[in-house]
C-alpha cells in the first residue's frame, strides 16, 4: 500500500512540473519565464479563471500526494494572491505577469514530495515543445 502512495505522489510531482512549465516557463527570458498565466493576465476574466483553475489543480495534486498542511497552505496563499492580482486592471495584470505563483506553488509541492517519498525511479520530464530525436534506420 505504501508503494501506491509513493507512485501517486510522484505522478503529482510530474503533473506539478507540467503545470509550472505551461503556466510560467513556456518562454524563458534569463532567470524569468513567461507562460499562459502571464499572457492571460491581460485578458480580464480569462486570467482569473486560469489562475483559479491551475491553482485548484495544483492543490488537488497536493492533496493526492498527501502533502503537509503547511505546504498546502502556502500553495493556496500563492494562488489566492495571484488570482486577486488578476482583478486589478493594468497594474494588477502587470504584477500578475511577473508574480510566478504556479511556479512557487509547484516547487513547494515538489519539495514536499521529495522530502516525504524520496526521488522517483523515472527519468525527468522533457518539455512538451521540444522535438524528440528519432533514431535513423
Amino acid at each position: 500500500m505504501d508503494e501506491t502512495h509513493r507512485e501517486r505522489a510522484h505522478r503529482a510531482w510530474r503533473n506539478a512540473e507540467r503545470i509550472k512549465q505551461l503556466s510560467d516557463n513556456l518562454i524563458k527570458i534569463g532567470p524569468w519565464g513567461l507562460g499562459l498565466d502571464g499572457v492571460l493576465a491581460w485578458v480580464p476574466v480569462a486570467g482569473t479563471l486560469y489562475s483559479v483553475g491551475s491553482g485548484g489543480l495544483l492543490l488537488y495534486e497536493g492533496v493526492k500526494a498527501k502533502a503537509s498542511a503547511w505546504t498546502l497552505t502556502r500553495m493556496a496563499a500563492y494562488m489566492i494572491v495571484n488570482s486577486a492580482m488578476s482583478d486589478v486592471p493594468v497594474v494588477g495584470w502587470a504584477m500578475d505577469t511577473l508574480f510566478r505563483a504556479q511556479l512557487m506553488a509547484a516547487n513547494a509541492l515538489q519539495k514536499d514530495i521529495l522530502a516525504r517519498w524520496g526521488p522517483a525511479d523515472v527519468a525527468p520530464l522533457e518539455p512538451a515543445w521540444r522535438p524528440v530525436a528519432r533514431p535513423t534506420p
